[in-house]
């Protein structure tokens, strides 16, 4: 399950509205109206809006209370939010955000054969990968981790159920997709037709640039490192889908020359060792493609395609981009659907 630490807010501050230019390829004017665009901070990563409103509004301030009130629900970075007290047993109560985050989980891990599990929270704490110190876990605090995230869950009457009170839950493979899809629908519901949503690389079009065509999204290049400025790969057209990426390349540590992973496998507990380096999935949900891209990365390139070729018709199957490194040398394998989207 790919948990992220995200990028620092002071990254995104200074590199914005750089990414912005390479990963959401600019649009013409429409010529009967001026897209809107806004910019900001949230989920420790940015966010970038680009819209047409006839009636020019203003939506900041609704964007920045929805992603303000979505952190008081899922966010393990605030102290105080519903998830932090669930995975303290200081209360068992899911709010209408967290219910449909462990419901999509819950299906997400069975029909990936538990490549996605949103019970990894103490074992990503323990590699270092969330809000806590890395622990360093040894083989036998490993095992108890991993024993405690195999209990069983379930949701009853509005309630989080635990077998085990040490399980803890860790959205955060799914939660910045579910996020851009909420945006998605508060727009939708103003009356906005046509808009390109970006929430840290996690992206939803709607509608139309101007001249009816399609909005264009940049599929980042896997860099070196954890600081290289973004490189696009690839763009593809996109209208009214969402595409999220995946990667091990941004978020990761180094120790005594070994390079760990945050895509964390929950199998083993352990972080991934392939060399599968991002997964791209176009879908109609922006919680869907992030699930789905995260068990990608779990399952490693060969796993992957099997998978795919066993679900034809499934979620999450007909538009994948997989980069990989192959002894030295960065390559790419995509389904036709994707193909068909390239520009």
């Amino acid at each position: 399950m790919t948990i992220s630490n995200k990028y620092s807010v002071r990254h995104y501050r200074a590199g914005r509205f750089f990414v912005a230019a390479l990963l959401l390829v600019a649009s013409s004017c429409r010529q009967a109206e001026r897209p809107v665009q806004l910019a900001g901070e949230a989920q420790g990563t940015y966010y970038s809006v680009q819209y047409y409103d006839r009636q020019q509004r203003n939506l900041q301030p609704q964007v920045d209370s929805l992603l303000h009130a979505f952190d008081l629900s899922a966010s393990l970075w605030v102290d105080s939010s519903l998830l932090r007290q669930l995975n303290a047993n200081r209360t068992d109560s899911l709010d209408a955000v967290l219910d449909s985050l462990l419901r999509y989980s819950l299906y997400i891990y069975d029909y990936t054969g538990g490549a996605f599990d949103c019970r990894v929270g103490r074992i990503v704490q323990a590699w270092g990968f969330s809000f806590r110190q890395r622990e360093e876990p040894d083989a036998a605090a490993l095992a108890a981790l991993v024993s405690a995230s195999k209990a069983g869950i379930a949701i009853k009457d509005g309630r989080l159920r635990k077998e085990n009170p040490d399980t803890e839950l860790d959205f955060n493979a799914i939660a910045q997709g579910y996020a851009v899809d909420l945006m998605a629908a508060m727009f939708d519901s103003l009356g906005v037709e046509s808009y390109l949503i970006d929430i840290g690389g996690e992206v939803i079009a709607r509608g139309s640039k101007a001249g009816g065509n399609p909005w264009r999204v940049g599929i980042e290049r896997p860099s070196a490192d954890s600081v290289s400025l973004p490189v696009v790969q690839a763009a593809i057209a996109l209208r009214d889908a969402s595409v999220v990426t995946s990667g091990s390349y941004r978020k990761y540590y180094e120790r005594d020359g070994v390079r760990y992973s945050h895509t964390i496998d929950p199998a083993t507990g352990r972080p991934v060792e392939h060399s599968l380096l991002s997964v791209s999935v176009v879908e109609g949900s922006a919680w869907l493609a992030d699930a789905m891209a995260t068990a990608y990365m779990v399952m490693g390139l060969e796993r992957a395609k099997t998978f795919i070729a066993a679900h034809p018709d499934g979620p999450g199957t007909d538009a994948v981009m997989f980069i990989y490194d192959d002894h030295g040398t960065l390559c790419t394998y995509s389904t036709p659907g994707f193909d068909k989207l390239i520009q």
